[in-house]
């Protein structure tokens, strides 16, 4: 027990601030006055103190979403990924909260195929901020963070994030199941 509060202890130290969610935590990081990423944390993690000013600020608006769904951020967020994450991550940040769209509505909207929208999805670096777990399957959940274990925890996040933002057909009942 011990060596894994150590061993806890010590992934946290990545990170620039962990923030305690309903689902777990959000790891925060912070690098040249930009957030540089953003990780789905289980339980496990308990929370740590902001290490800077801008890094504050991230754990205000975080704690503000995880209030109130309909928060905007607003956070200098450093560039990252391909070209084409870019436009599939552009076209995530214009689905309204409360909606989804399927991998195969933003391939088609991108002149893209299914697949390689959720690879993107997957290697994006600002969940939250760019909310892919807006984007589903054609017949279900989908995937989410390149897991698509339907008891696994990424897509218990993905379900609370759902039920969260008022989306019909996921309830938090059904999250861990």
């Amino acid at each position: 027990m011990l060596y894994k509060e150590s061993h806890v202890s010590k992934e946290a130290g990545f990170f620039s601030a962990v923030v305690e969610a309903p689902f777990g935590a959000v790891g925060i990081r912070c690098e040249d006055q930009q957030v540089s990423e953003l990780v789905y944390l289980p339980p496990r993690f308990q929370e740590k103190a902001p290490a800077d000013k801008l890094t504050e600020k991230v754990v205000r608006q975080i704690e503000a979403y995880l209030q109130d769904p309909d928060f905007q951020f607003d956070l200098p967020l450093k560039a990252a990924g391909t070209a084409f994450q870019g436009k599939v991550w552009q076209a995530i940040s214009s689905i309204p909260r409360g909606q989804v769209l399927t991998y195969g509505q933003i391939a088609k909207h991108i002149r893209s195929a299914p697949r390689a929208v959720g690879q993107a999805c997957g290697a994006n670096w600002y969940p939250l901020i760019i909310p892919c777990h807006r984007v589903t399957a054609a017949g279900g959940l989908g995937g989410f963070a390149h897991n698509d274990d339907e008891t696994g925890f990424q897509l218990g996040v993905k379900r609370w994030l759902l039920t969260h933002e008022g989306v019909a057909g996921f309830t938090q009942e059904s999250m861990w199941k």
